[in-house]
């Protein structure tokens, strides 16, 4: 027993060995038949450890020749190879080649298939250690940052949001762990000092990938209708100037009109009335207007944050700027830019009259008919974010002032009474004296 058991060991080393030979030469010759058929068929007869030591030959061998690669990626027989290679993988490749051939593949399916989905699939499977600094896998924060937000890059262009968000959490996550943060121009300057000058260079790193990051958050949110949230990150990137040099101004005053874009497009709130009031302290406001897609935006901001009505004929410049999602109709009927003007109107009105007939108001505000008009102002009223009542046997829709009005009207009242006591005790000691 124990001969015939040498005798098997001493074949199994001879087939190892073979296969090993094998696949160095077929490497070398680039013949992807022959290590398809290693891979498909004559490494069965290996044991599961076996497998993962060629395996890992095989990508070590191959990332090392300074051939194979990237011609090879051009055949699918070779990415199946690949493909089976990675799922056979011992717990460490020497110098971390399998990290090497993902990221080889990654930019190959980025930059000559434009292939953004399969590519993120790939950077996914990198290993990442994160604490031990001698494992051949130890990446630093920024590095694990790095890879997470070009997956979730790469996933935004074929708008899968959902993968897209997974991955910019876990970026966000390390940044937040990491304490990753900008450092402002006035803290960046440069000086005769090396150890300064490497400090600045890896700021600068750090601020372009906090940049992406944010970047990408932001269209994420904006792609998940989260409007309010991705205008506030859009309008963070809009001040990036005072971090660093490197992004052009025109780059800046696309993402302020993106800004402008979501905040128009989200449903009305506090919050909201203060980002509008953020954009519309903002200086640059005005350059918009000399971009072509965001001509109109600087005018319904204005009018938005300063209550006043918006008319439909003003919107259509607005809509044509429009990107797909944004244009989307709601369960309601109406589209995501009538919802958000339509109550943003109907907030302006309420400034305006006590009470309305939801024939006149739809007329009034251009958008809607008045049977709309009244599903909006139930539904806002229902959520707080209107004072009212709807008398339905009339079509009336009247407005209450809110306790937040009421009581800034006592204020007011009270502090004019105050006043007017002060002044009349001043002006008996005047006549007193």
């Amino acid at each position: 027993a124990l001969l015939l058991i040498s005798l098997n060991h001493i074949k199994s080393n001879n087939i190892m060995e073979a296969l090993t030979q094998t696949v160095s030469t077929a490497i070398q010759s680039s013949d992807y038949t022959q290590l398809s058929l290693v891979f498909t068929s004559q490494w069965q007869s290996l044991g599961q450890g076996e497998q993962r030591t060629l395996a890992a030959h095989f990508i070590k061998s191959a990332v090392a020749s300074p051939t194979f690669f990237p011609a090879a990626f051009q055949s699918q027989t070779i990415l199946s190879v690949i493909t089976a290679t990675l799922a056979h993988l011992p717990p460490i490749v020497e110098g971390a080649a399998d990290t090497q051939l993902r990221q080889l593949l990654f930019d190959y399916k980025v930059n000559e298939e434009d292939d953004y989905s399969t590519a993120a699939r790939i950077l996914s499977g990198v290993r990442m250690e994160a604490s031990d600094e001698n494992s051949v896998y130890y990446m630093t924060p920024l590095e694990r940052c790095d890879v997470f937000v070009k997956v979730a890059e790469c996933y935004l262009e074929e708008d899968l949001t959902v993968e897209a968000e997974g991955a910019v959490t876990k970026a966000g996550t390390i940044i937040e762990n990491s304490g990753i943060t900008f450092v402002k121009n006035e803290e960046n300057d440069n000086d005769n000092d090396g150890e300064h000058n490497k400090k600045n260079k890896t700021d600068e790193q750090t601020m372009t990938l906090l940049l992406r990051y944010k970047s990408t958050y932001a269209r994420i949110l904006d792609a998940n209708r989260k409007f309010l949230q991705a205008a506030t990150k859009y309008h963070d990137l809009s001040t990036a100037y005072l971090y660093t040099d490197a992004i052009e101004e025109d780059d800046l005053l696309v993402m302020l009109g993106k800004a402008i874009t979501c905040a128009i497009l989200s449903p009305n709130s506090a919050q909201r009335q203060r980002v509008l009031g953020l954009v519309y302290k903002d200086e640059r406001l005005q350059q918009l207007d000399s971009i072509p897609e965001f001509q109109s935006h600087s005018s319904i901001l204005t009018k938005m944050y300063l209550n006043r009505i918006v008319q439909k004929t003003e919107l259509e410049q607005f809509e044509s700027s429009l990107a797909d999602h944004q244009k989307a109709i709601m369960a309601d009927g109406l589209t995501i830019v009538e919802r958000g003007v339509l109550e943003h109107n109907m907030v302006a009105v309420s400034h305006l009259y006590t009470s309305i007939y939801f024939s006149q108001l739809g007329e009034l505000l251009g958008v809607i008919d008045g049977e709309k008009a009244e599903k909006v102002a139930a539904k806002m009223i229902t959520d707080g974010s209107l004072s009212g009542s709807i008398d339905e046997m009339e079509g009336l829709l009247y407005f209450h002032p809110s306790d937040k009005d009421e009581s800034s009207l006592l204020r007011w009242d009270e502090t004019i009474t105050a006043f007017c006591g002060q002044l009349n005790k001043v002006t008996d000691a005047v006549r007193a004296s």
